[in-house]
This record gives structure tokens, C-alpha cells and sequence, in this order.
């Protein structure tokens, strides 16, 4: 065989070589999802834009009262002879429906549940059965932080946390030994941390007082206070525990604030001061009450974030003694369901929508077969058909009342279609 009929083969068996190699390329371009899969039913396609899930915001309804009292009146005004024990749940039966439509709740307890002997004003100590009908009624948390915590001594702003966490209420504004001075609640996933702070009155001797009552030297970290005459240095606690909040998890940011004067209707100077730099300091939402009367609200905006902050500077009080009969004053008989309305986006810690409103309340108070009856009245749609108001007769001072907050707040604030 000659040279060239010898390349001639070699050409022919690279060919032949070529060809068996692309056969086998081909067959395992085909072969290999089977082998993957186990079937050739094999989707290649990329993923349809329908089936990529998309987040969504989480939306959330926070609530918030003002002060809950409990005068000397209304401690026989609740006893239940049949049964030798108190109830406050008719109290807060028509509100229920508004308390507990919120994902949180929360109200100011401005008394103390120290056991012994039940008192009012100034010493407040009231049945420990008011902490079940606060949760009965909806409410998450109890905020401690207030003038009255100390009004039975340590011990008894001790023993009122523990009666609250045993009705189911979680609590802000004092603690126990070792517990952080901040709150954090899991609300639909999100994590709200409560920070809650009174007021102080006027130091003696160098010491610390919450309405004229010494707070012991060793328990001063139990108690979240500040002091207007050292306000720019307890803005900074305020502030520590906004961060160490945040340092924990928190998401959002709730501060409860027992500010201001009595019977203000309108906001100080120092309550100004200390909403803005809360929201400088990172607070998403601010409630507040004392002043036991109602107070305006204002939407802030954070300067450096573009946030938008609701402000409630008063909301009056829930529950009291306190109206035309003892105080000639009104406006100490109206209150407020603050409602904040908002949509935050988990993955990028924003909140993407918010508002707010109030659902205005009135305390009624009545004589029936010689005992006195106190209900919290929503100023809704069913005023004209509230049994309690049909009872009493006073639906005119609740229309009264209606205007007044109407008034006060501005009709585009005003929630009463429930």
C-alpha cells in the first residue's frame, strides 16, 4: 500500500472517530437529565414570574389608652356581694370591640395592686381583679411608669408587676431585679420594643422622688424616670434604652411617656422638646397621658430618615372618678383610643405607610338600685343606642363630649364609623 493510499485510511478512521465522539456528546446532552431526574419529563425553562415570591408589608394596629384609675368610688361600685369579690369588666365592655381588634394594645395603670386594704386618691391600691379585665378587655401591656407606682412603698410596685404578669399582661416603665428597662413584644413576627418613662418630682435631700415618695438608692434602676431640671442628661437614659432595644432586636420602637401638666389641654414646652428628640433618637411611635385630661396630636417627621412619628401628647383619662361632679371640669371625663395604622417592610426595616386617628371616649357614671355604675363609653355610631346611656340619661354630656374631642383633635382625626 503506497503513502498516499495510507493517509487516505488515516483520514477515513479520524472521521469515523469524529463521528463516534458526536454521537456520544449527543447522547449525553439527552442522557443527562435523565440521569439527574430519573424521567424526561424534565422542565428546563427558568421559573415563571408568577411563582417568585414577592413580600409583602406586614400590617400592623397598635392601640393605646391613657390613665386607668381606680377612685375610692369606684371600689364599692365593683364589689359583687353574690360572690364576695370585685369585676371591672363592665367597665370596658363597649370598647372591647375596638381594644381588642388591635394586633397591640396598651393602657396606662395608674394604680397599684399591693393587696391589703383597697384605697384612692392620693394612695392608690386597688382589687388585683382589675388586671383581668384589663386583659379580658384586650390589653397587651400595662404600662407602670406613672406618679402613683410608688404609692405602696417597693413592695408594692413589686407585687403590682406581678399580679399583671399574671393576668396575661406583659408590663413597661419598672421592673424587677436584673430585667432590662425595656420591653420587647413578637407582634406578627415583628419585634416591638416598648420603652416607658414618668416623670419625677422635685428632688429631697439629694434623693430621687416619684410624687413626693423617696425611690430607695439601690432600687433607682427599677424604675425608669426622668427629671425636667436635668432633662438633656435623662434624655440620654431615654435614649441608651431606645438602643439597647434596638441592639436586642427591636424593630419598631414604641415610647410611653407620663408627662406634662394636669389638666392642660394643650402640650408644654417640655413635652415638645422631649417628643422631638425621641424621634431624633429613633422612637416610631409616641404615646403619652397624666394630664388627665385630652391633649392634641401631631405627626412628626424625622428629619435625617424622612419618618413619619405620631405623637399623642395626652390621651386623658380611660377610667376615673374624676368629671363635672367632683372636679367641675369636663373635659377629665373624656378620653381616647389612640389607633396607629401602619405597613413595615421586614426585609428593609422600613415603614412604608402610617396613620393615625382616635376613637374618643366618655366616662359615664349612674346610680342603679343605689349603686353606682361607671362604663367607658365609645363615641361611635352607637351612642344613640348605648344601654348605658339609655339608662343614665346623659347622652346629651356624651354628645357634649363628643364635640369637645371633635374639637380639639380635628374632625380628620376623628374614628367613630365602628
Amino acid at each position: 500500500m503506497d503513502q498516499k493510499q495510507n493517509g487516505k485510511n488515516k483520514i477515513i478512521k479520524l472521521s469515523a472517530a469524529a463521528g463516534a465522539l458526536a454521537v456520544i456528546v449527543v447522547g449525553l446532552y439527552f442522557l443527562f437529565p435523565l440521569l439527574l431526574h430519573g424521567d424526561n419529563n424534565v422542565n428546563t425553562k427558568p421559573q415563571s414570574p408568577d411563582t417568585i415570591v414577592v413580600e409583602q408589608p406586614i400590617s400592623l394596629k397598635i392601640s393605646a389608652v391613657g390613665d386607668v384609675m381606680v377612685h375610692k368610688p369606684q371600689i364599692p361600685a365593683q364589689y359583687q356581694s353574690e360572690t364576695n369579690s370585685y369585676s371591672f369588666d363592665n367597665n370596658f365592655q363597649y370598647i372591647k370591640k375596638y381594644i381588642e381588634s388591635a394586633d397591640l394594645a396598651l393602657c396606662n395603670l395608674e394604680t397599684t395592686f399591693a393587696g391589703g386594704t383597697y384605697s384612692g386618691y392620693p394612695v392608690f391600691n386597688a382589687p388585683e381583679s382589675l388586671a383581668n379585665a384589663l386583659k379580658n378587655a384586650g390589653f397587651d401591656v400595662a404600662l407602670t411608669s406613672n406618679n402613683h407606682i410608688m404609692d405602696m412603698g417597693l413592695s408594692g410596685m413589686k407585687r403590682t408587676l406581678e399580679i399583671c404578669r399574671s393576668a396575661g399582661l406583659q408590663t413597661a416603665g419598672t421592673q424587677l431585679e436584673g430585667e432590662k428597662n425595656y420591653t420587647i413584644v413578637d407582634v406578627k413576627n415583628v419585634k416591638i420594643g416598648i420603652v416607658a418613662y414618668t416623670y419625677e418630682t422635685p428632688s429631697a435631700n439629694g434623693r430621687t422622688t416619684i410624687n413626693s415618695n423617696y425611690v430607695p438608692e439601690d432600687a433607682l434602676d427599677l424604675f425608669n424616670t426622668f427629671n425636667y431640671n436635668t432633662l438633656d442628661e435623662d434624655l440620654g437614659k431615654i435614649q441608651a434604652s431606645i438602643q439597647a432595644a434596638r441592639d436586642q432586636g427591636a424593630e419598631l420602637i414604641i415610647c410611653y411617656y407620663h408627662w406634662g401638666e394636669e389638666y392642660q389641654r394643650s402640650p408644654n414646652d417640655y413635652q415638645l422638646y422631649i417628643a422631638r428628640q425621641s424621634v431624633k433618637f429613633g422612637a416610631d411611635l409616641i404615646f403619652a397621658s397624666h394630664p388627665h385630661v385630652l391633649q392634641g396630636l401631631e405627626l412628626l417627621t424625622d428629619e435625617t430618615s424622612g419618618k413619619k412619628v405620631p405623637v399623642f401628647y395626652s390621651m386623658g383619662n380611660l377610667l376615673s372618678n374624676q368629671r363635672t361632679e367632683t372636679l367641675d371640669n369636663r373635659y377629665t371625663e373624656q378620653g381616647m383610643i389612640a389607633e396607629v395604622d401602619l405597613e413595615y417592610m421586614k426585609s428593609t426595616g422600613q415603614i412604608l405607610t402610617v396613620q393615625m386617628g382616635a376613637v374618643p371616649t366618655w366616662v359615664d357614671k349612674y346610680k342603679s338600685r343605689g349603686k353606682d355604675v361607671y362604663a367607658v363609653i365609645p363615641l361611635d355610631q352607637s351612642l344613640e343606642e348605648n344601654p348605658d346611656l339609655k339608662a343614665s340619661g346623659h347622652l346629651s354630656r356624651a354628645k357634649q363630649a363628643l364635640a369637645d374631642v371633635v374639637s380639639l383633635l380635628g374632625n380628620e382625626f376623628i374614628r367613630v364609623n365602628e
